[in-house]
């Protein structure tokens, strides 16, 4: 994406939320806005839906959201009206960054960098302390005169970086451009601000503050090695000596006497995430190589089995993969919830190559892995019908779940209920929200149900979808408005 692109799709002032002059920005424009660089987002290349790495991420957030509500962080108002997710990049880059109404953006290559949860969590802490505060608003109130430059940098930001931070920097192109990125750089009293909030916010979750050490030592390090472009997070939240001083002085009064053991379940999340962050095929070797698979304690151990399964079901082993995955059930068996993901795995990787049983096998109850696996598998083993039930209940409750709707597509389609699958495919798309290609889909669906013939009209479905597409399109007449 170039700058030219970005401002193509948000050209002029007029097509942006009205901030009013000198005015803060409103909660329902800063909303407004993040849907709008959210949307941007789902399309981009980079952007990863993996059911594992999303679940495990919002046990995090979802953690430090009840803590910032206990604290009283968070007001109602955003509490209720911001979108609050997290949207995953498969970036290796160490760089996570906070986006207008409650989105924020999170690369696979800041999850694999972490030795811990708390040191994730201490991350994601501070860029939610970034949106409870308001930073976002009142730096964009104070850029009022230059807001579409502003605009068109954050999306580029949020994009192009997701790919390199070369490839960003690339195209931020004259020195006007280049303001505007560094514009977005938060101020040292918000990233002190941040710091603090999202210290106490961690600590309110049951974090260990030992995580707010380690990243901190990661990235203070980084700092003095003078940063190579792998940590792009350094550009927008410089390490610097004031900001290190007050978060050390708050960690030393909490400082244990040796840092916590990583656990292994984050292990084996990091290794995901290495793995699904697309490295080279010599680097997905490396991870094959016996010594690293023998090092470390035995989470550690256990994260080098899982990254090495997973990378040689990408290099096409399947026996190999399988051989690992023994390994990995034997690693894990003491600990539940890593024996839990060992078996997601086994069952994830025998579905690729081919054998639907495992994964047809999962029940997980509620959970979401296990669902979105079960019901591929029973899909593509003629049992569409029994994931479709799941799905449909799923969906009931998690309506903004576009993967799910995708799914229960496919089990409609399966089933030769070509109306309920076009709804599925529209609902998925007002998830992601892409609201024009939802209306495609669902004036698609009211045309099938009126070509209908009288005795084979489902009319509840019909019904459905007639209401479902006039709350669309009063969604599509709004985001017409803003431009």
């Amino acid at each position: 994406m170039v700058l030219a692109a970005v401002m193509a799709c948000l050209p002029a002032r007029a097509q942006l939320p009205s901030l009013g002059e000198g005015a803060d920005m409103t909660v329902s424009a800063e909303r407004k806005l993040g849907e709008r660089i959210a949307r941007e987002l789902y399309r981009d290349p980079d952007f990863i839906e993996d059911p594992v790495l999303d679940e495990y991420v919002l046990s995090l957030w979802t953690r430090l959201l009840a803590g910032a509500r206990a604290r009283g962080e968070l007001a109602p108002e955003l509490d209720e009206r911001f979108a609050w997710e997290v949207l995953l990049g498969k970036d290796r880059t160490i760089n996570a960054f906070a986006l207008p109404g409650g989105w924020m953006g999170l690369h696979l290559g800041l999850i694999s960098a972490t030795v811990t949860r708390d040191e994730l969590a201490s991350v994601l802490a501070h860029e939610l302390s970034h949106v409870t505060q308001r930073h976002i608003a009142r730096m964009m109130a104070q850029q009022n005169k230059q807001w579409p430059l502003l605009l068109g940098a954050m999306i580029l930001g949020a994009a192009a970086a997701s790919r390199s931070p070369d490839a960003a920097q690339a195209a931020i192109v004259g020195g006007q451009a280049l303001a505007m990125q560094n514009q977005l750089n938060f101020s040292r009293d918000m990233e002190r601000e941040a710091d603090r909030v999202g210290f106490s916010v961690a600590g309110q979750a049951g974090f260990d503050p030992q995580g707010f050490v380690g990243m901190f030592d990661k990235l203070q390090q980084a700092s003095r090695l003078n940063d190579t472009g792998s940590f792009p997070y350094l550009r927008t939240h410089p390490m610097t000596v004031e900001r290190i001083a007050d978060m050390q002085s708050r960690i030393s009064l909490q400082r244990s006497a040796t840092p916590p053991q990583p656990d292994m379940v984050h292990a084996l999340m990091a290794g995901r995430a290495k793995v699904l962050s697309n490295p080279g095929v010599d680097v997905l070797r490396s991870f094959l190589a016996e010594d690293a698979l023998q090092q470390g304690n035995p989470a550690r151990q256990a994260g080098a089995l899982y990254a090495a399964a997973l990378a040689s079901a990408k290099l096409r082993d399947n026996a190999g993969a399988a051989a690992l995955l023994r390994r990995l059930a034997q690693a894990t068996a003491g600990d539940p919830e890593a024996s839990r993901q060992a078996t997601l795995l086994a069952a994830e990787l025998t579905l690729q190559a081919g054998d639907p049983t495992r994964a047809a096998a999962l029940d997980g109850g509620d959970r979401r892995p296990e669902l979105i696996l079960s019901s591929q598998a029973r899909i593509s083993n003629g049992r569409a019908a029994d994931a479709g039930q799941r799905l449909q209940t799923w969906v009931a409750l998690h309506p903004k779940d576009a993967p799910a709707w995708e799914l229960l597509a496919q089990a409609y389609n399966a089933q030769g209920q070509t109306l309920r699958a076009i709804r599925a495919e529209a609902e998925a798309n007002v998830a992601r929200l892409d609201y024009q290609a939802a209306m495609d889909r669902f004036r698609a669906a009211q045309e099938l149900a009126r070509k209908a013939p009288p005795g084979a009209r489902d009319h509840i479905e019909a019904s459905i979808i007639d209401a479902r597409a006039r709350q669309v399109a009063s969604l599509l007449r709004e985001q017409t408005l803003e431009r």
